[in-house]
């Protein structure tokens, strides 16, 4: 290979950089020979598109060393096996973030999620690069956490030249090629770096920092959002044809014009009452007890936030009392035996009024009742990832059987451990 002409970019010392930066992160190494690199005047160093483009400037290249621009290579990567161009559109949408200024700030929290941990180990930090100690901020964010921790100001006044490219911030650049441009990966070529990626990292789990470790585990087990899912299911069962409809004399029914004489009572909708069968059998962590609370408070925002139509009944073998719920926090979870969670749904049905709908919060290791229920029934199943759900110590042979077709299922995945 031989350097480009006079004023050009020198491509040898660029792949030198990127056989550097792939030596000292080889679990990367997938990821940085599969970006297209494209000579651009318009960036200030190097910057990526959501495509996988790599834009670099001549200039920088000319005047930065290859232990630099290895580091910068990283850096690049990083951006999009992180999806942070995706990451921040979101954002932009939910916290209504718009304009080049929260842009750059999103700019500045990427850089800060991936730099923290991102150098040393035989990989020099590039000049300039943006660090949280930097900005007087904390270690081991994300980029949405670090987003609520500083505004433009002083302490970032000398970061007004960085641009890192849409595929840092999600906002199209002018040099972009767009999706039509030559050289771009497709999404499903994307997704198959990221795997392959990940596959590395978890191979060799001990060569590779915290934060990767956890970005690998969710690339191979990405988190639903389980708890709007579970919303979502709660508020379609509230809401279901004859839940919460019951006949009442308050206001005279529109038939009763055709039978003078006759008082017909009309039927009149009422907020649903939902009672939350918690399983406290020993299977269940003390974790997932309290993601379990948590989930009850998030119940009774689903369904309007009437909490006095709320029971909560906590079981193992046997159903404890239903508690009215009034706050989540005072509610005793007792149980630690065996699982059996036909009797909290007897429990529950038991109750006067009867409910409209039946919550279930369990990790599955229970018989279910043999009829459908007289309600609607939801159940949130505790995730398992990693475990072999099958295990019981009294019969290895154990398989616990599905939840029945006739309840909507919702796995509650595992609390977020400030992974990335």
């Amino acid at each position: 290979m031989t350097a480009a002409a006079p004023g050009g970019l020198d491509l040898e010392k660029l792949f030198a950089a990127r056989l550097y930066a792939a030596r000292a992160r080889p679990y990367l190494a997938t990821a940085l020979f599969a970006l297209h690199t494209v000579e651009s005047r318009w960036v200030p160093t190097m910057a990526v598109d959501r495509h996988w483009r790599c834009y670099v400037s001549p200039g920088f290249v000319d005047s930065a060393s290859v232990e630099d621009l290895a580091g910068v290579w990283v850096h690049e990567v990083s951006h999009l096996l992180r999806d942070h161009h995706g990451r921040s559109e979101r954002v932009a949408r939910e916290r209504g973030l718009s304009g080049p200024g929260e842009r750059l700030r999103m700019n500045i929290a990427a850089d800060c999620e991936i730099n923290d941990d991102a150098f040393g180990d035989g990989l020099a930090r590039p000049a300039g690069a943006v660090t949280p100690e930097s900005l007087h901020l904390p270690r081991g964010e994300l980029m949405e956490e670090y987003l609520t921790r500083f505004r433009l100001g002083p302490r970032t006044q000398d970061l007004a030249w960085l641009d890192c490219g849409s595929g840092a911030d999600g906002r199209e650049r002018e040099w972009d090629l767009g999706p039509d441009g030559a050289h771009g990966l497709s999404a499903q070529e994307r997704d198959a770096v990221r795997f392959r990626v990940a596959q590395g990292i978890k191979a060799r789990p001990g060569k590779s920092p915290r934060g990767w470790r956890r970005w690998a585990e969710e690339a191979f087990h990405p988190p639903q959002p389980w708890r709007e899912l579970l919303g979502a299911a709660v508020r379609s069962a509230a809401s279901g044809p004859g839940v919460g409809e019951d006949y009442t004399y308050g206001r005279p029914s529109r038939r009763a014009a055709c039978l003078p004489g006759v008082v017909l009572p009309s039927l009149r909708r009422r907020p649903p009452r939902v009672s939350v069968v918690i399983d406290t059998s020993g299977s269940v962590s003390d974790a997932e007890l309290g993601s379990a609370l948590l989930e009850v408070s998030a119940i009774s925002r689903a369904v309007g936030g009437r909490r006095d139509l709320i029971s909560v009944v906590s079981c193992d073998s046997a159903a404890r009392i239903a508690h009215p719920l009034c706050r989540a926090e005072g509610i005793r979870l007792t149980g630690g035996g065996g699982t059996d969670l036909r009797s909290g749904f007897a429990a529950a049905l038991r109750a006067q009024p009867r409910p409209d709908v039946v919550v279930v919060l369990t990790d599955g290791q229970t018989p279910w009742p043999d009829a459908r229920p007289p309600c609607r029934t939801v159940v949130g199943l505790f995730s398992r990832q990693g475990t072999d759900s099958s295990w019981d110590e009294n019969d290895p042979d154990y398989v616990p059987d599905a939840p029945p077709g006739w309840a909507r299922v919702v796995e509650i995945g595992p609390a977020a451990p400030g992974g990335r």
